[in-house]
């Protein structure tokens, strides 16, 4: 060979190798060096997962600490088909699968059992075609979750939608108890199945009484706009506390190889979650009970399915109990667009003959009359100019007291003409009708009053037509003559606790404003004691052993599209007991009541919900009997 040509060929080869190492060293500068930050970033981006830590949400308690809503713990399993077809992960299960068939499995112990396994598996995967191992694999899983799960095989191999190359993580069971997933997670061990399912920790709002107070307790929903799914309170003291209850996810930042494993040997940053706070409500759910269980046994027995139970502190204006039909079940939620309406803060109705205590207090307060003046009420039907006042009997002359106990449209009307129109709205307004209570529940209705200066509606607003009001109203009205003359905001929340007890914030009473007199309110409950005695309109109502104050309601039902829907009724009774010095104020409505075994009057149908409702509360809150048993004596009064 010519030495030239060698010398050559030996300096091109030797230059091409030269050449190509110093690309590459530049390359693995440039990568290295140049752009170390920007590939760093890139690959924490691939490795570093920041996985949730779920705050749990308060609980929600009554007034005596009584759990009502609590966060139990959920989880949902799901399926990564990567790791199901990963071909280490399956040769273990089959290995699994195949020496637990031998008679040595029982005796080995597990450091001797993943030893062989792991030796059989490395035979498996040395022996058996990759897409063998992954179908055998597969129908493994299959096999052994599908009972557990309580599927058939076929379901559970449609639910992990082997098919769908596009979707490599699929939910298999969105909602699983603690137990159940534990259960799960052990026979996955067990059977080596390990990284295939993965098994997420969820929270899952429980209510202990579905059905109790649900309008008041509210549910909670997930914000679907938001891409972590963020639960939050959807409606009731669930909405309006959520910002308390809801707290704050933590977090915890870690790296995970390619099977998505942790690796400890990296570090790890973590900000723990910040727990929501408690909720304490001034509900007592023991009377929450009696009220639902007598609203339930009322509305059945006279054939309605609308209506209202309200028990109130008239001294603090908590909210001890509000039972509302219909209603729906909290945990499952069924019905809830047709039941979800709150009868006992968004209904409005004429509350007839229970509004005569506006025009009667008004004018005592203001020294027009007494409780024993005596009223004009003409025999059964007034007329004058365009003014109609029918009445159900022909009364004569009845005194004050005897006008609430008759429930006479006429006398009432003839206590507010020597009231005057200004001054009746104006103890109308003061009263709190016209205007929501402020409670904290939404979508509360005002009611609809209008002065319109029509004597013909003037004289309808001075027996409860041509008004509107809400439950709630009524019994606020009723405690202003309950505690001695004070609107009381009415109230549901008493605290928000930490989870140590100590108290966070406490909600204490609100008066609005003094609307009559101590002394017209003291007066007042001894005329409406009147009402509940054998001779009253609402004799229905007495409790043994106490003496109870009230008043009756009937009115006919308006027609939406005009006019009054004869022969359909509301009814209510709202009262007091004891009547000397009230510890509830008490409110029942019943919607549109269809039974024929009595007159479907307030007297007949409320006021008995009423004497089971206040019997009941009264031995529930330990009150002493005032009164010997059987007693249907008023209280005694003092004239003016």
């Amino acid at each position: 060979m010519n030495p030239v040509t060698f010398n050559n060929r030996c300096v091109l080869t030797c230059s091409i190798f030269v050449i190509g190492l110093s690309v590459l060293s530049a390359r693995l500068i440039y990568l290295q060096v140049l752009r170390a930050k920007d590939y760093a970033e890139k690959s924490n981006r691939v490795s570093v997962r920041k996985e949730t830590l779920k705050a749990v949400r308060g609980c929600i308690v009554d007034t005596n600490n009584q759990l009502i809503a609590r966060n139990i713990p959920r989880a949902r399993m799901a399926l990564d088909k990567n790791l199901l077809r990963d071909i280490r992960l399956a040769t273990l299960s089959l290995a699994n699968r195949e020496l637990r068939k031998t008679s040595e499995w029982a005796i080995w112990d597990k450091k001797t059992r993943n030893g062989k396994i792991k030796k059989r598996a490395a035979q498996i995967k040395n022996d058996v075609a990759p897409e063998e191992i992954v179908e055998k694999h597969i129908s493994n899983v299959i096999q052994t979750f599908a009972r557990p799960l309580g599927m058939t095989p076929a379901a559970l191999r449609a639910s992990m939608k082997l098919e769908k190359e596009n979707q490599m993580y699929v939910v298999i069971r969105k909602d699983l108890a603690e137990d159940e997933a534990d259960n799960l997670k052990e026979l996955a061990r067990d059977r080596s199945i390990v990284h295939a399912f993965v098994f997420e920790e969820l929270q899952r709002r429980w209510y202990v009484m579905p059905k109790n107070a649900a309008h008041i307790i509210g549910f909670v929903g997930q914000d679907f706009a938001d891409t972590s799914e963020l639960v939050i309170g959807r409606a009731g003291l669930e909405k309006v506390m959520d910002s308390y209850m809801s707290g704050r996810d933590g977090y915890v930042r870690n790296h995970r190889d390619k099977y998505d494993l942790l690796a400890v040997a990296k570090p790890q940053k973590m900000v723990p979650p910040r727990h929501g706070l408690n909720v304490q409500l001034t509900l007592d759910m023991g009377i929450q009970s009696i009220l639902e269980e007598e609203l339930d046994a009322g509305l059945s027995k006279y054939q309605a399915s609308k209506g209202t139970v309200i028990l109130m502190n008239p001294n603090t204006g908590d909210i001890l109990g509000m039972a509302s039909r219909p209603t729906f079940d909290l945990n499952t939620r069924k019905n809830i667009q047709e039941n979800g309406y709150d009868y006992a803060t968004q209904a409005i109705y004429e509350p007839g003959s229970t509004f005569k205590i506006i025009a009667t207090a008004g004018a005592i307060d203001q020294g027009i009359i007494s409780p024993s003046t005596q009223i004009y009420c003409h025999y059964g039907r007034y007329r004058k100019g365009s003014v109609r006042v029918p009445d159900h009997h022909p009364y004569g002359k009845l005194s004050v007291e005897q006008v609430l106990a008759k429930s006479s449209n006429i006398g009432s009307y003839q206590i507010a003409l020597q009231l005057g129109r200004p001054k009746f709205f104006n103890y109308l307004y003061k009263f709190g009708f016209g205007k929501k209570t402020n409670i904290k529940m939404a979508g509360e209705s005002a009611g609809v009053v209008r002065n319109t200066g029509n004597p013909t509606d003037f004289s309808r607003n001075a027996y409860g037509y041509a008004v509107s009001v809400t439950p709630l109203q009524v019994a606020c009205a009723y405690s202003v003559i309950a505690n001695g003359g004070t609107l009381m905001e009415p109230k549901l929340l008493k605290s928000v606790m930490a989870n140590n007890g100590a108290i966070i914030k406490r909600y204490e009473p609100v008066p609005v404003r003094r609307v009559i007199k101590e002394s017209t309110a003291q007066k007042m409950r001894h005329a409406l004691a009147t009402v509940v005695d054998v001779k009253g309109t609402a004799r229905r109502a007495m409790v043994d052993g106490f003496i109870a104050a009230g008043k009756t309601g009937t009115t006919v039902k308006i027609n939406p599209d005009g006019g009054y829907l004869q022969g359909r009724y509301t009814v209510s009774f709202a009262g007091m007991m004891p009547a000397e010095k009230p510890a509830f104020v008490c409110v029942v409505v019943v919607d549109d009541p269809q039974t024929d075994e009595v007159k479907r009057y307030g007297g007949t149908i409320a006021a008995p919900i009423f004497s089971k409702v206040a019997t009941r509360v009264a031995k529930h809150m330990g009150l002493k009997p005032t009164e010997p048993k059987n007693t249907s004596q008023p209280l005694a009064h003092t004239s003016n």
